[in-house]
């Protein structure tokens, strides 16, 4: 099955209870992706590995701050601008 769906070029301005559970768990993964690029980094001798290695875990920091950034909004008050139907669904 092909969709064709544009991505959404923001995220919602309210965070489900089922959004933040695969928020929760894309963070998590982030997180132990940093961490084992940061420990993989500090075991490397040749300085190219290492670069590299500390550019992934960078990247994967960058993910989580990013993720981190979409939870720092007021989500009591988004959901309570939103029509009664989508409250419930939460």
């Amino acid at each position: 099955m092909q969709y064709n769906q544009a991505p959404i070029p923001e995220p919602p301005c309210a965070i489900t209870t089922k959004d933040l559970m695969y928020l929760k768990d894309a963070m998590s993964w982030e997180l132990l992706a940093f961490k084992k690029f940061h420990f993989l980094a500090e075991q490397a001798q040749n300085p190219e590995i290492k670069q590299a290695l500390e550019n992934a875990g960078r990247m994967h920091q960058t993910h989580y701050q990013k993720l981190l950034s979409h939870l720092q909004t007021n989500n009591q008050a988004a959901l309570a601008n939103l029509p009664n139907t989508q409250q419930q669904m939460h």
